[in-house]
Protein backbone atom coordinates (compact mmCIF):
# COMPACT_ATOMS: atom_id res chain seq x y z
CA UNK A 1 0.00 0.00 0.00
CA UNK A 2 3.01 2.14 0.46
CA UNK A 3 2.99 2.47 -3.08
CA UNK A 4 -0.22 3.29 -3.59
CA UNK A 5 0.27 6.01 -0.73
CA UNK A 6 2.93 7.46 -2.89
CA UNK A 7 0.47 7.83 -5.73
CA UNK A 8 -2.20 9.28 -3.56
CA UNK A 9 -0.03 12.13 -2.13
CA UNK A 10 -0.09 14.08 -5.07
CA UNK A 11 -3.86 14.05 -5.42
CA UNK A 12 -4.54 15.23 -1.55
CA UNK A 13 -1.79 18.16 -2.15
CA UNK A 14 -4.24 19.07 -5.30
CA UNK A 15 -7.06 18.92 -2.50
CA UNK A 16 -5.15 21.21 -0.31
CA UNK A 17 -3.54 19.23 2.15
CA UNK A 18 -0.28 20.15 2.81
CA UNK A 19 3.09 17.82 2.77
CA UNK A 20 3.67 19.00 6.92
CA UNK A 21 0.23 17.14 7.21
CA UNK A 22 0.68 14.22 5.10
CA UNK A 23 4.03 13.12 6.39
CA UNK A 24 1.84 13.27 10.22
CA UNK A 25 -1.03 11.44 9.10
CA UNK A 26 0.72 8.29 7.09
CA UNK A 27 3.56 8.60 9.89
CA UNK A 28 2.19 4.88 10.60
CA UNK A 29 -0.56 3.88 8.32
CA UNK A 30 -0.15 0.39 7.12
CA UNK A 31 -2.27 -1.96 4.96
CA UNK A 32 -5.24 -2.96 7.61
CA UNK A 33 -6.55 -6.30 6.64
CA UNK A 34 -9.12 -6.49 9.19
CA UNK A 35 -10.90 -3.68 7.49
CA UNK A 36 -10.99 -5.76 4.34
CA UNK A 37 -12.32 -8.67 6.04
CA UNK A 38 -14.96 -6.16 7.61
CA UNK A 39 -16.07 -4.78 4.11
CA UNK A 40 -16.20 -7.71 2.57
CA UNK A 41 -18.41 -9.53 5.01
CA UNK A 42 -21.05 -7.42 5.62
CA UNK A 43 -24.05 -9.09 6.80
CA UNK A 44 -27.44 -9.10 4.81
CA UNK A 45 -30.21 -7.50 6.23
CA UNK A 46 -33.38 -9.56 6.55
CA UNK A 47 -35.02 -8.82 9.64
CA UNK A 48 -38.70 -7.43 9.97
CA UNK A 49 -38.72 -3.83 10.83
CA UNK A 50 -40.46 -5.06 14.09
CA UNK A 51 -37.64 -7.39 15.18
CA UNK A 52 -35.31 -4.38 14.22
CA UNK A 53 -37.31 -1.68 16.21
CA UNK A 54 -37.35 -3.97 19.31
CA UNK A 55 -33.60 -3.75 19.32
CA UNK A 56 -33.40 -0.22 18.59
CA UNK A 57 -35.90 0.65 20.96
CA UNK A 58 -35.42 -1.89 23.62
CA UNK A 59 -36.59 -0.38 27.22
CA UNK A 60 -32.86 -0.39 28.21
CA UNK A 61 -31.89 2.10 25.14
CA UNK A 62 -35.20 4.33 26.26
CA UNK A 63 -33.88 4.39 30.18
CA UNK A 64 -30.10 5.29 28.99
CA UNK A 65 -31.78 7.65 26.74
CA UNK A 66 -34.23 9.83 29.93
CA UNK A 67 -30.53 9.76 31.99
CA UNK A 68 -28.60 11.28 29.02
CA UNK A 69 -32.09 13.68 28.87
CA UNK A 70 -31.34 14.87 32.69
CA UNK A 71 -27.59 14.16 32.92
CA UNK A 72 -26.87 17.11 29.97
CA UNK A 73 -30.57 18.84 30.04
CA UNK A 74 -28.33 22.26 30.13
CA UNK A 75 -27.13 21.47 26.99
CA UNK A 76 -29.43 19.93 24.59
CA UNK A 77 -31.82 22.68 26.29
CA UNK A 78 -29.46 25.09 24.52
CA UNK A 79 -29.16 23.34 21.66
CA UNK A 80 -32.67 22.60 20.68
CA UNK A 81 -32.89 26.21 21.49
CA UNK A 82 -30.08 26.96 18.89
CA UNK A 83 -31.06 24.82 16.53
CA UNK A 84 -34.93 24.11 16.82
CA UNK A 85 -34.35 20.11 16.88
CA UNK A 86 -36.43 18.58 19.35
CA UNK A 87 -34.05 16.98 22.39
CA UNK A 88 -35.14 13.97 22.39
CA UNK A 89 -34.51 13.48 18.30
CA UNK A 90 -30.96 14.51 19.02
CA UNK A 91 -30.82 11.71 21.94
CA UNK A 92 -32.14 9.17 19.75
CA UNK A 93 -29.46 9.82 16.95
CA UNK A 94 -26.87 9.46 19.88
CA UNK A 95 -28.43 6.29 21.35
CA UNK A 96 -29.04 4.74 17.84
CA UNK A 97 -25.97 5.30 16.56
CA UNK A 98 -23.29 4.83 19.33
CA UNK A 99 -25.30 3.93 22.34
CA UNK A 100 -24.90 7.01 24.07
CA UNK A 101 -21.14 7.24 23.23
CA UNK A 102 -20.41 3.49 24.47
CA UNK A 103 -19.69 2.38 20.94
CA UNK A 104 -17.42 5.07 19.30
CA UNK A 105 -15.61 2.63 17.57
CA UNK A 106 -11.87 2.38 18.31
CA UNK A 107 -10.19 1.75 14.20
CA UNK A 108 -7.70 4.74 13.30
CA UNK A 109 -9.38 6.64 10.31
CA UNK A 110 -6.75 7.63 8.37
CA UNK A 111 -5.56 4.17 8.06
CA UNK A 112 -9.06 2.24 7.41
CA UNK A 113 -9.81 4.50 4.82
CA UNK A 114 -6.31 4.40 3.08
CA UNK A 115 -7.20 0.70 2.88
CA UNK A 116 -10.38 0.89 1.50
CA UNK A 117 -9.56 3.92 -0.79
CA UNK A 118 -6.64 1.39 -1.66
CA UNK A 119 -8.44 -1.95 -1.77
CA UNK A 120 -10.90 -1.18 -4.57
CA UNK A 121 -14.18 -1.09 -3.59
CA UNK A 122 -15.90 1.40 -3.92
CA UNK A 123 -12.48 3.39 -4.11
CA UNK A 124 -13.31 6.81 -5.11
CA UNK A 125 -15.76 7.05 -2.30
CA UNK A 126 -13.11 6.13 0.73
CA UNK A 127 -10.30 8.59 -1.12
CA UNK A 128 -12.86 11.25 -0.85
CA UNK A 129 -13.26 10.74 2.91
CA UNK A 130 -9.49 10.16 3.51
CA UNK A 131 -9.08 13.95 1.75
CA UNK A 132 -11.71 14.84 3.73
CA UNK A 133 -10.76 13.89 6.88
CA UNK A 134 -7.13 14.78 6.18
CA UNK A 135 -8.67 18.35 5.82
CA UNK A 136 -10.02 17.83 9.19
CA UNK A 137 -6.84 16.81 10.94
CA UNK A 138 -5.39 19.99 8.58
CA UNK A 139 -7.63 22.16 10.50
CA UNK A 140 -6.39 21.55 14.14
CA UNK A 141 -9.88 19.57 15.14
CA UNK A 142 -7.92 16.59 16.03
CA UNK A 143 -4.85 14.44 15.80
CA UNK A 144 -4.46 11.54 13.99
CA UNK A 145 -3.87 9.52 16.74
CA UNK A 146 -7.38 11.02 18.08
CA UNK A 147 -9.31 10.26 15.19
CA UNK A 148 -10.95 6.85 15.55
CA UNK A 149 -14.02 5.45 14.69
CA UNK A 150 -15.89 2.66 12.93
CA UNK A 151 -13.68 0.59 10.16
CA UNK A 152 -16.22 2.36 7.54
CA UNK A 153 -14.94 5.92 8.78
CA UNK A 154 -18.14 7.07 10.57
CA UNK A 155 -16.78 9.18 13.56
CA UNK A 156 -17.67 10.44 17.09
CA UNK A 157 -20.81 10.15 19.30
CA UNK A 158 -23.54 9.90 16.09
CA UNK A 159 -20.85 8.77 13.73
CA UNK A 160 -20.22 11.21 10.88
CA UNK A 161 -18.52 10.38 7.95
CA UNK A 162 -15.55 12.97 7.41
CA UNK A 163 -17.57 14.70 4.93
CA UNK A 164 -20.73 15.23 6.74
CA UNK A 165 -18.13 16.48 10.01
CA UNK A 166 -16.96 19.31 7.30
CA UNK A 167 -20.38 19.88 6.33
CA UNK A 168 -22.14 20.46 8.96
CA UNK A 169 -19.67 19.95 12.60
CA UNK A 170 -20.01 22.77 14.96
CA UNK A 171 -18.02 23.73 18.04
CA UNK A 172 -20.44 24.39 20.56
CA UNK A 173 -18.44 24.46 23.38
CA UNK A 174 -16.72 27.35 22.30
CA UNK A 175 -13.19 25.75 23.34
CA UNK A 176 -12.49 26.27 19.80
CA UNK A 177 -12.57 22.62 18.11
CA UNK A 178 -15.47 20.98 16.58
CA UNK A 179 -14.16 17.24 18.99
CA UNK A 180 -16.93 14.73 17.94
CA UNK A 181 -14.83 12.42 19.70
CA UNK A 182 -14.14 13.28 23.12
CA UNK A 183 -16.20 12.13 26.26
CA UNK A 184 -18.14 15.55 26.12
CA UNK A 185 -20.95 15.22 23.15
CA UNK A 186 -21.71 18.77 23.59
CA UNK A 187 -20.05 19.24 19.68
CA UNK A 188 -21.58 15.61 18.19
CA UNK A 189 -25.03 16.54 19.62
CA UNK A 190 -24.96 20.08 18.47
CA UNK A 191 -23.29 19.40 15.36
CA UNK A 192 -26.18 16.55 14.99
CA UNK A 193 -29.14 19.16 15.27
CA UNK A 194 -27.23 21.05 13.02
CA UNK A 195 -27.31 18.78 10.22
CA UNK A 196 -30.70 17.91 10.63
CA UNK A 197 -31.81 21.66 10.60
CA UNK A 198 -30.09 21.90 7.49
CA UNK A 199 -31.71 18.77 5.84
CA UNK A 200 -35.19 20.94 6.69
CA UNK A 201 -36.26 19.91 10.09
CA UNK A 202 -39.13 22.10 10.91
CA UNK A 203 -38.70 23.55 14.28
CA UNK A 204 -42.14 22.68 15.95
CA UNK A 205 -42.67 19.38 13.51
CA UNK A 206 -43.24 15.96 13.84
CA UNK A 207 -41.50 12.89 12.37
CA UNK A 208 -44.96 10.91 12.06
CA UNK A 209 -47.00 9.13 14.02
CA UNK A 210 -48.83 5.65 13.64
CA UNK A 211 -52.30 5.77 12.64
CA UNK A 212 -54.98 3.67 11.88
CA UNK A 213 -56.29 2.98 8.40
CA UNK A 214 -60.15 2.32 7.81
CA UNK A 215 -61.92 -0.56 6.20
CA UNK A 216 -62.32 -0.31 2.23
CA UNK A 217 -58.97 2.06 2.34
CA UNK A 218 -57.46 2.95 -0.56
CA UNK A 219 -53.52 1.86 -0.65
CA UNK A 220 -53.37 3.43 -4.13
CA UNK A 221 -52.60 6.42 -2.49
CA UNK A 222 -49.72 5.17 -0.16
CA UNK A 223 -46.06 5.95 -0.13
CA UNK A 224 -43.45 8.41 0.44
CA UNK A 225 -44.08 9.96 -2.77
CA UNK A 226 -47.86 10.48 -2.46
CA UNK A 227 -48.46 13.39 -0.32
CA UNK A 228 -51.65 15.50 0.37
CA UNK A 229 -52.99 17.55 3.18
CA UNK A 230 -53.34 15.73 7.03
CA UNK A 231 -56.60 16.92 6.95
CA UNK A 232 -57.28 15.36 3.93
CA UNK A 233 -56.80 11.76 5.08
CA UNK A 234 -58.55 12.58 7.91
CA UNK A 235 -61.42 12.94 5.27
CA UNK A 236 -60.70 9.46 4.18
CA UNK A 237 -60.82 7.88 7.75
CA UNK A 238 -57.28 7.87 8.33
CA UNK A 239 -56.92 8.32 12.57
CA UNK A 240 -53.80 8.96 14.75
CA UNK A 241 -53.48 5.72 16.91
CA UNK A 242 -53.26 7.23 20.34
CA UNK A 243 -55.28 9.55 19.88
CA UNK A 244 -53.77 12.78 19.04
CA UNK A 245 -55.06 15.34 16.40
CA UNK A 246 -53.05 15.56 13.21
CA UNK A 247 -50.73 18.23 12.45
CA UNK A 248 -51.42 20.86 9.73
CA UNK A 249 -49.09 20.06 6.51
CA UNK A 250 -48.52 17.71 4.01
CA UNK A 251 -48.19 13.93 4.91
CA UNK A 252 -47.47 10.41 3.43
CA UNK A 253 -49.00 7.04 4.38
CA UNK A 254 -46.36 4.59 5.35
CA UNK A 255 -46.66 0.94 5.52
CA UNK A 256 -43.23 -0.10 6.34
CA UNK A 257 -43.70 -3.88 6.79
CA UNK A 258 -46.82 -3.97 4.05
CA UNK A 259 -50.63 -4.38 4.62
CA UNK A 260 -50.17 -6.95 7.80
CA UNK A 261 -48.75 -4.33 10.63
CA UNK A 262 -48.60 -0.83 11.61
CA UNK A 263 -49.36 1.94 9.11
CA UNK A 264 -47.63 5.33 9.71
CA UNK A 265 -48.82 9.16 8.81
CA UNK A 266 -44.80 11.05 7.57
CA UNK A 267 -44.23 14.83 7.49
CA UNK A 268 -41.30 16.78 6.80
CA UNK A 269 -38.97 15.54 9.59
CA UNK A 270 -39.42 12.22 8.22
CA UNK A 271 -37.40 13.24 5.11
CA UNK A 272 -35.00 15.57 7.39
CA UNK A 273 -34.19 12.23 9.46
CA UNK A 274 -34.01 9.88 5.74
CA UNK A 275 -30.58 12.41 5.04
CA UNK A 276 -28.52 10.62 8.38
CA UNK A 277 -29.82 7.47 7.07
CA UNK A 278 -31.92 6.66 3.91
CA UNK A 279 -33.37 3.00 5.27
CA UNK A 280 -37.12 3.73 6.51
CA UNK A 281 -36.50 1.05 9.45
CA UNK A 282 -33.65 3.67 10.62
CA UNK A 283 -35.84 7.12 10.36
CA UNK A 284 -38.87 5.34 12.07
CA UNK A 285 -36.70 4.02 15.23
CA UNK A 286 -34.94 7.42 15.53
CA UNK A 287 -38.40 9.14 15.73
CA UNK A 288 -40.35 6.33 17.79
CA UNK A 289 -37.42 6.28 20.23
CA UNK A 290 -37.94 9.96 20.30
CA UNK A 291 -41.63 9.98 21.43
CA UNK A 292 -40.44 7.26 23.93
CA UNK A 293 -38.22 9.71 25.44
CA UNK A 294 -41.34 11.83 25.82
CA UNK A 295 -43.26 9.44 27.13
CA UNK A 296 -44.90 8.65 24.54
CA UNK A 297 -46.29 4.96 24.24
CA UNK A 298 -45.35 1.79 22.12
CA UNK A 299 -46.35 1.25 18.44
CA UNK A 300 -49.72 -0.56 18.76
CA UNK A 301 -50.32 -2.82 15.37
CA UNK A 302 -46.90 -4.97 15.48
CA UNK A 303 -48.44 -8.50 13.80
CA UNK A 304 -48.10 -11.53 15.75
CA UNK A 305 -47.10 -12.92 11.86
CA UNK A 306 -44.94 -10.59 10.23
CA UNK A 307 -44.38 -10.73 6.57
CA UNK A 308 -40.81 -11.90 5.76
CA UNK A 309 -38.19 -9.84 4.63
CA UNK A 310 -36.44 -10.62 1.24
CA UNK A 311 -32.76 -11.22 0.97
CA UNK A 312 -30.65 -9.34 -2.09
CA UNK A 313 -30.93 -12.50 -4.19
CA UNK A 314 -34.28 -13.00 -3.51
CA UNK A 315 -35.23 -9.22 -4.19
CA UNK A 316 -33.23 -9.53 -7.83
CA UNK A 317 -35.41 -12.89 -8.41
CA UNK A 318 -38.70 -10.43 -7.49
CA UNK A 319 -37.35 -7.57 -9.73
CA UNK A 320 -36.74 -10.25 -12.68
CA UNK A 321 -39.68 -11.79 -12.76
CA UNK A 322 -41.65 -8.52 -11.92
CA UNK A 323 -39.70 -7.36 -15.61
CA UNK A 324 -40.40 -10.02 -16.90
CA UNK A 325 -44.22 -9.86 -16.71
CA UNK A 326 -44.49 -6.30 -17.74
CA UNK A 327 -44.00 -4.79 -14.27
CA UNK A 328 -40.70 -2.63 -14.83
CA UNK A 329 -38.53 -1.89 -11.52
CA UNK A 330 -35.93 -0.37 -14.18
CA UNK A 331 -33.36 -2.37 -12.77
CA UNK A 332 -32.70 -5.93 -10.95
CA UNK A 333 -29.87 -5.00 -8.06
CA UNK A 334 -31.65 -6.63 -5.83
CA UNK A 335 -32.46 -3.63 -3.69
CA UNK A 336 -36.14 -2.50 -3.67
CA UNK A 337 -36.24 1.31 -4.04
CA UNK A 338 -39.17 3.06 -5.28
CA UNK A 339 -39.25 1.86 -8.51
CA UNK A 340 -39.38 -1.59 -7.17
CA UNK A 341 -42.08 -0.75 -4.90
CA UNK A 342 -44.19 0.90 -7.93
CA UNK A 343 -43.86 -2.25 -10.12
CA UNK A 344 -44.82 -4.52 -6.63
CA UNK A 345 -48.53 -1.85 -6.83
CA UNK A 346 -48.93 -2.38 -10.01
CA UNK A 347 -48.56 -6.08 -10.04
CA UNK A 348 -50.84 -6.74 -6.89
CA UNK A 349 -53.47 -4.49 -8.44
CA UNK A 350 -53.12 -6.51 -11.51
CA UNK A 351 -53.27 -9.44 -9.12
CA UNK A 352 -56.40 -8.36 -7.16
CA UNK A 353 -53.78 -8.01 -3.71
CA UNK A 354 -53.50 -5.49 -1.94
CA UNK A 355 -51.62 -2.70 -3.62
CA UNK A 356 -48.94 -2.16 -0.34
CA UNK A 357 -45.71 -2.30 -2.68
CA UNK A 358 -44.08 -4.15 0.09
CA UNK A 359 -41.48 -7.13 -1.41
CA UNK A 360 -42.11 -9.99 0.89
CA UNK A 361 -41.49 -13.81 0.40
CA UNK A 362 -44.85 -14.35 0.04
CA UNK A 363 -45.27 -11.91 -2.85
CA UNK A 364 -42.38 -13.72 -4.59
CA UNK A 365 -43.93 -17.23 -4.14
CA UNK A 366 -47.18 -15.63 -6.04
CA UNK A 367 -44.44 -15.15 -8.90
CA UNK A 368 -43.01 -18.28 -9.17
Amino acid sequence: MQAWIADFRPRAERAGISPATLNLAFADVHYNASVVSLDGRQSEFTKTVWQYLEGAVSADRIAQGRAMLARHATTLNAIESNYGVDKEVVVAVWGMESNYGGNRGSTHLIESLATLAYHGRRAEFFETQLIDALKIVQAGDVTPANMVGSWAGAMGHTQFMPSSFLGYAVDFNGDGRRDIWSDDPTDALASTANYLAKMGWQRGGLWGMEVTLPPGFDYNGIGKGNQMASSAWASRGVRSADGRAFPQGQASILLPGGAKGAAFMIFQNFRAIEKYNAADSYVIGIGHLSDRLKGLGPIRNIPANPETPLTRAQTQDLQERLTRRGFDTQGTDGRAGPNTSAAIAAYQRSAGLIPDGFASASLLGTLR
